[in-house]
């Protein structure tokens, strides 16, 4: 019984009859393999992307908080050792300290790049000293300049 949607085959009006070559199967999955991979490591990017902005964050907000604790003279240094423990905690290897120069006063925070993340030359918006301290390379920071 034929259905309606099959086209007949007709070997001698020159249309071929058979289905599709091994060729053209193979050339399928490979496009189809080789997308997938491009999906997943753009999946993996972004992950990782993901991570290193919730370290940033973290980072961001301690050196926040030691420069407002700051403000209050008496309490300065048992807040930079809570805070300093604090980003321990937090971040890989991470360190708060208050650096001074020139009137201007930087909390910085400084913790270990993870070792999947980009290189350093890779991040845009990273930038090249942290408060006038060069990073050793697989640091990050991030520095917040305030006035006493």
């Amino acid at each position: 019984m034929r259905r309606y949607w099959q086209i007949p085959c007709l070997p001698h009006r020159g249309l071929k009859c058979g289905g599709s070559s091994l060729i053209e199967v193979m050339l399928a999955v490979a496009l189809m393999a080789v997308t997938a991979l491009g999906l997943i490591a753009g999946q993996l990017w972004t992950a990782r992307e993901d991570r290193a902005m919730a370290l940033r964050e973290q980072a961001a907000w301690i050196a926040d908080s030691v420069a407002e604790a700051m403000y209050t003279p008496a309490t300065a240094d048992p807040a930079i050792r809570q805070w300093d423990a604090r980003a321990a905690a937090v971040l890989p290897h991470g360190q708060a300290s208050v650096t001074e120069s020139g009137g201007v006063s930087a909390a910085r925070v400084t913790w270990e790049s993870l070792r999947d993340m980009p290189h350093a030359d890779d991040v845009i918006d990273k930038p090249a000293s942290c408060g006038g301290v060069d990073l050793p390379v697989g640091s990050s920071c991030v520095a917040l300049a305030f006035a006493k």
